[in-house]
């Protein structure tokens, strides 16, 4: 039995739904503006009425026929020949509606009232009123001017999805590029523990299982709760310690962090494994790294300071590190644009990164 489901959550009701209000709203709006100038507005209702399937048709050809058919696939010669004929063919249909139907119904509804009424328009013969310019321009007004807003409406949603495309697609890359990089660091470190023969090698596969779990299916949705973010970089931490064993001494903070405050996935994680390759990775001796992570009013303020090997780091794992950096910035810039700032502060023995970013201020892709 199919689930009762209320009918505007169906896309494709919710979309006929707006059209049909949309053109309810035209239907309206065109009827009180010539409703001003004819006897009453019912009769300018049924007058406006009579015309509506012919703007109905002019917009739904050109919206979902040519700019589907022909614009979307680049035929543009194809697509300006057809949008042309729809103009004159509109407007010719518009005149011939007027000429026909609606003048004689407006005039006689107005010599009822006015016996004396003389309307110059319905001079001449057919073919004469059909001739004269002045009405063919007023015709080509009032076809034109509701369904280009309409058809501008229109491209600007087609211009929107496409954007969001286009960025959730970039998302989706710069999200991909964390995973193979992460992968292949913690198993690079499985590697050692198993050469070493380790009785906490069962541990880091244990710790990897949870964390790729998260990158691969928890982390696929916009936002997930911090708390549960920020769980992950422990285990990522849980991970290195074990790895490093008394090599290294980390200290890692956290205050302000209550359920309910969301944040996008795999943003701080890359700092912190940053600070793990290229700080205690290439150090020989006692190795150091001080996190804190502060929320309060909702902005989060995140830093992670590392110390740095006396010798030079070679210009490929500065590569690497600025690769890293550059990947989180561009997510930043995408979904929280003018509410985030990422400092970087390097000095010879330290290098840190302070991010602060306001929860609350996050952009749908």
């Amino acid at each position: 039995m199919r689930p009762n489901v209320p009918i505007l959550s169906d896309p494709v009701n919710k979309r006929i739904l707006l059209h049909v209000l949309f053109w309810l709203a035209i239907l309206i709006v065109l009827t009180f503006i010539y409703g001003a100038g004819m006897p009453d507005y019912w009769l300018s209702l049924g007058i406006v009425g009579m015309f509506m399937p012919i703007h109905i048709l002019y917009f739904y050809c050109i919206a979902y026929v040519l700019i589907a058919r022909l614009f979307n696939r680049k035929k543009y010669i194809a697509f300006s020949l057809y949008l042309i004929s729809c103009v004159v063919g509109s407007t010719l249909l518009f005149r011939l509606m007027e000429i026909l139907v609606a003048d004689p119904i407006i005039f006689a509804a107005v010599k009822k009232k006015d016996p004396t009424f003389d309307w110059v328009k319905l001079h001449g013969t057919f073919w004469e009123q059909l001739a004269k310019p002045v009405y063919l321009i007023s015709a080509f007004e009032q076809t034109n001017i509701f369904v280009w807003i309409a058809l501008s409406i229109k491209f600007f949603k087609m211009w929107f999805e496409r954007r969001q495309a286009a960025i959730e697609a970039e998302l989706n890359f710069l999200k991909g590029q964390l995973h193979p990089h992460f992968l292949f660091n913690t198993l690079n470190n499985l590697y050692a523990l198993t050469l070493n023969q380790s009785p906490q090698s069962p541990s880091v596969v244990m710790g990897l299982a949870e964390i790729l779990r998260y990158m691969l299916y928890e982390a696929n949705t916009d936002v997930v709760e911090l708390e549960r973010d920020i769980r992950i970089v422990e285990s990522y931490i849980k991970l290195e310690k074990i790895r490093y064993e008394e090599r290294l001494d980390i200290n890692f903070s956290i205050n302000g962090l209550v359920p309910g405050q969301k944040i996008a996935p795999l943003l701080i994680l890359p700092l912190v494994e940053n600070a793990f390759k290229h700080g205690a990775s290439e150090q020989v001796g006692q190795a150091w790294i001080n996190i804190d992570l502060r929320v309060k009013s909702n902005i989060l303020k995140f830093k992670i300071a590392n110390s740095k090997p006396e010798n030079t780091i070679s210009e490929e794992k500065k590569h690497h590190v600025s690769i890293g950096l550059a990947n989180v910035r561009k997510r930043l810039d995408i979904l929280y644009p003018s509410a985030y700032q990422l400092r970087i502060l390097e000095e010879d023995d330290v290098f840190a990164v302070i991010l602060e970013i306001a929860l609350d201020k996050r952009i749908e892709p």
